[in-house]
């Protein structure tokens, strides 16, 4: 037995975590808050059942929602252990999935090299498949009927009760494309995000005898941020572990923030109903922040409902109280925040790391950043445009997805076409249409003469030519490492002269992203006990398509960062500020009728605020620009819910001078008076901020039109438009600006 693993981590823990770890048998719900340690808590657990209790690394089934935790979990596990687990399956949702459906891909009706389509290639597939069907890409929004589809398949809606359950417009066209959606992934051997959640959830529901073995294998789940499964991943952890109940999830249902996109706080809340004998330890004990910070999170959650309760409770010394601050529109509120910022860095010795600006909606960052370059501070932007989605990758990515998958019409759609080889729209319409008449791939189409005596000589030995260019690079890919396969590619396309000469002023940074690319790929190693049969390049496509934006953030990068609440979840930072808490913007104003959403929206502060470990700023603004109008704000009801004495209350220069409520007439109302902030008044609510008042999918009436469904909304104060399906089939699709009409909610 290796004492150190059994003695010296278990001594470092406090009460609710050692309760935690020594669990051994039967389910456990593990109500983990903030910066409570519960990642220390998975990993010695996961030791423990190794060391302690002899359990083989192969029987443990590990799950995590980033590809980050998941690797900074392996690693914790193997210095606790002083080996690595061999054998342990552990990874997101989506990288267990495709593992799974990989080792079965017949079952799925797909070879074990699929692609793995992100939400470009998913929007274009499903456009060809709008097309197809006779469905106008104009008059519908592809975006809309994927976004209908997807959260369809996350409830594990098949495509047949959907279309029972579709009675306007815009959903009656979404049935008819998500039922021809899967012949056209199969066709592409192909499969989206969600399938990779759902389709193993149809092979375990329908193979009795596979759940079986996979059950039996997997004696031991743990699942990381429960509070954010949906309902495919439910049913995932319920089939695999409904049989032993041996599941212990992890999860805090304070920081579920993710139900606009299908997660289901039900799935944690209701935890000790589908498991009856489940215990369940509450990690209280904050080792994040100090308690001024830890008294506004608790203060400003307390007002929730739909909540299991609990109190964080500080480790750490008390520290300055969190401060909210006043400012007249939203570039004072931009300037105050990097004054403060680098006031922090010159007399606190600070470094631009130490500092997190958040927001609610991305579009708050753009007056941040031209404050940040107007007084040189260095920053970098979360949640831009992702590595993988900047265009010279993507085009190298389809070159990569076609050399593995031939099926891949998609990728033989983009890579064709970069760069230029005299094949214009036309002639690849008239392949793929002789493609589709032959019942092959567009690539195979390319490689046969005899299919294509329709076509010019000049198109023909193109098509020629790039199919034999794919087929050498396929034989390649069967034992070169990834970045020889890129280099040589790179070469044999002269990309370099091509992005020179398509964009020159850009060419530099794009040549700097291939080399990226190229590096990335060098570094990529194989995990042990990997999929059976894949190629390097493979696995590097499957990680590539399952990065997340925050998985390639650099800690040590000497720079302020930005992002929004959702994308700060699960970081911490010596310094935050949360902008723009104004009514209508944080909470937004979709939430005001409907209790649910407001209890996220609060949920999504307290995930903001818990961020912090030494000092908290929370900052709002009389008014903002929005398409170029100045429209009025008033300050965030959340900061009503806080008691009177735990922030400190400031206000900008420009706020008490030329404010609404300015300096003199504060010293008239004198200094007893209620602050601004809490007054609950919404003189300003339905024009003054970033979402507008309607919502996509919601039901409404025209005085003129009659009823129909919202497919979209967008815009800003008197901006906002709705595009309606009214049910009447003589209007049809209508855009409407709201502010010249008045919609009645059905």
């Amino acid at each position: 037995m290796n004492r150190q693993v059994d003695t010296e981590p278990l001594a470092g823990l406090n009460t609710a975590q050692r309760e935690a770890v020594l669990h051994f048998e039967g389910p456990m719900l593990v109500l983990a808050g903030a910066g409570s340690g519960k990642t220390r808590v998975l990993t010695t657990r996961i030791a423990r059942l190794v060391e302690h209790h002899g359990v083989d690394p192969s029987r443990i089934l590990a799950v995590t929602f980033t590809n980050k935790a998941a690797g900074e979990m392996r690693d914790r596990i193997a210095r606790l252990l002083g080996y690595e687990p061999k054998g342990m399956w552990c990874g997101t949702f989506h990288a267990i999935g495709a593992r799974l459906l990989r080792s079965h891909a017949a079952a799925v009706g797909r070879a074990p090299n699929f692609t793995i389509y992100d939400e470009d290639d998913n929007i274009a597939v499903i456009k060809r498949v709008m097309e197809g069907a006779g469905i106008s890409t104009k008059a519908w929004s592809a975006k809309v009927i994927a976004s209908l589809i997807s959260d369809a398949k996350n409830a594990l809606v098949t495509p047949e009760e959907y279309a029972s359950l579709a009675l306007d417009p815009v959903s009656r066209n979404a049935s008819v494309v998500y039922r021809n959606l899967e012949t056209a992934l199969r066709n592409a051997n192909a499969v989206t995000f969600d399938d990779l959640l759902t389709l193993p959830v149809e092979l375990l529901s329908r193979d009795e005898s596979l759940r079986s073995r996979l059950s039996e294998r997997f004696q031991f789940i743990l699942v990381d941020e429960y509070q954010d499964t949906n309902r495919a991943q439910y049913r995932f952890i319920k089939l695999l572990g409904g049989e032993h109940s041996n599941v212990v999830v992890v999860g805090d249902d304070d920081q579920s923030i993710y139900g606009w996109r299908g997660a289901d706080i039900r799935n944690i809340l209701d935890f000790e109903r589908e498991f009856p004998q489940a215990r369940v330890v509450r990690l209280e004990e904050n080792y994040r922040s100090t308690p001024n910070i830890l008294e506004v999170a608790n203060a400003a959650i307390s007002a929730n409902v739909g909540r299991k309760g609990k109190t964080l409770r500080a480790t750490r010394p008390a520290g300055e109280r969190a401060t909210v601050t006043a400012t007249l529109d939203d570039r004072d509120e931009a300037d105050w925040v990097v004054e403060e910022i680098m006031s922090r860095m010159s007399s606190e010795n600070r470094t631009a790391r130490d500092f997190a600006i958040l927001y609610r909606t991305n579009a708050q960052s753009r007056t941040l950043e031209d404050a940040l370059r107007n007084h040189a501070l260095p920053y970098r932007l979360v949640g831009a445009v992702r590595f993988y989605d900047r265009r010279e990758i993507r085009d190298l990515m389809a070159y990569l997805k076609l050399i593995a998958n031939p099926s891949d019409n998609e990728a033989f759609r983009r890579a064709v076409a970069v760069p230029k080889r005299g094949l214009g729209d036309t002639t690849v319409e008239t392949l793929a249409g002789i493609a589709q008449g032959a019942g092959v791939s567009m690539l195979q189409a390319a490689s046969a003469p005899d299919l294509l005596t329709a076509l010019r000589p000049g198109a023909r030995s193109g098509l020629a030519g790039f199919a034999e260019l794919i087929g050498r690079f396929r034989d390649m890919a069967r034992e070169a490492s990834v970045d020889e396969l890129l280099r040589d590619l790179v070469e044999a396309l002269r990309f370099g002269d091509y992005l020179r000469a398509d964009s020159p002023e850009q060419a530099r940074d794009r040549i700097e992203n291939v080399t990226a690319l190229i590096d990335g790929a060098a570094e990529t190693v194989i995990d042990e006990g990997g999929e059976v049969g894949l190629t390097p390049l493979d696995h590097f496509l499957q990680r590539a398509m399952l990065v997340a934006g925050t998985d390639q953030l650099d800690p040590s990068a000497e720079a302020v960062t930005l992002m929004t609440m959702h994308n700060a979840k699960g970081l911490e930072y010596p310094v935050v500020f949360i902008t723009g808490m104004e009514d209508g913007l944080f909470p937004t104003s979709q939430a005001f009728d409907d209790p649910a959403k407001m209890e996220e929206e609060r949920r999504l502060f307290y995930v903001g605020i818990t961020r912090a470990e030494e000092k908290l700023y929370l900052t709002h603004s009389e008014s903002r620009r929005r398409n170029g109008e100045i429209v009025g704000a008033i300050p965030s009801r959340f900061l009503r819910d806080i008691p009177n004495g735990m922030l400190e209350e400031r206000g900008t220069i420009r706020a008490k001078t030329s404010g609404r409520h300015s300096w003199a007439d504060s010293v008239r109302r004198k200094t007893h008076e209620v602050p601004q902030w809490r007054q609950a008044k919404r003189d300003w609510e339905a024009e003054s901020q970033d979402e507008p008042a309607y919502m996509r999918g919601e039901r409404v009436r025209h005085a003129i039109f009659g009823t129909g469904t919202i497919a979209e909304i967008g815009g800003n104060g008197r901006d906002v438009k709705a595009t309606i399906t009214f049910d009447d089939e003589g209007v049809g699709l209508k855009t409407i600006k709201l502010a010249y009409t008045k919609l009645e909610r059905e």
